[in-house]
């Protein structure tokens, strides 16, 4: 190990240090899609989410109606993003990802598998799954991520 390596003794901060190099992947996924991390996951919501409302992807991205709507603008002039007006309500606007949009983020849980595979590369088979049973034990206690 070099000087430049951190050295880590606990094995939350050995944690911490894989989830960073997960995070790194996907965000170089995305910088290199144009994205920013908020557009990237605004355009996923609406992609799983179609017709969704201006309120809600402010509530999914913890941010201002403002803000989503500078984001939205963005999103739209680069043609991953429209919005429509419902019929007989001028001032409701729903949000739908563009085929574009759906095909510039539509590899992304490949590209996380890939770095999956990247990060465990020291570890065979058998390690993978002991990792893996592990990680579950201590999940198990653990409460359960809300996703909004």
């Amino acid at each position: 190990m070099n000087d430049a390596e951190p050295t880590f003794t606990s094995n939350l901060e050995l944690l911490r240090w894989v989830g960073w190099a997960q995070q790194q992947a996907g965000l170089d996924w995305i910088r290199e899609r144009g994205l920013s991390h908020q557009q990237s996951f605004a355009l996923g919501f609406l992609v799983q989410n179609p017709g969704s409302i201006q309120r809600d992807i402010a509530e999914m991205t913890r941010t201002t109606p403002a803000s989503v709507s500078s984001l939205l603008q963005g999103l739209e002039a680069r043609g991953l993003i429209e919005r429509r007006t419902e019929s007989g309500n001028e001032r409701s606007k729903r949000v739908y990802a563009t085929s574009a949009g759906t095909e510039l983020i539509s590899g992304f849980d490949t590209a996380m598998r890939a770095a999956e595979d990247i990060i465990l590369a020291p570890l065979d088979e058998a390690e993978r799954e002991t990792l893996h049973g592990l990680l579950t034990k201590i999940t198990s206690v653990l409460p359960q991520p809300t996703r909004q």
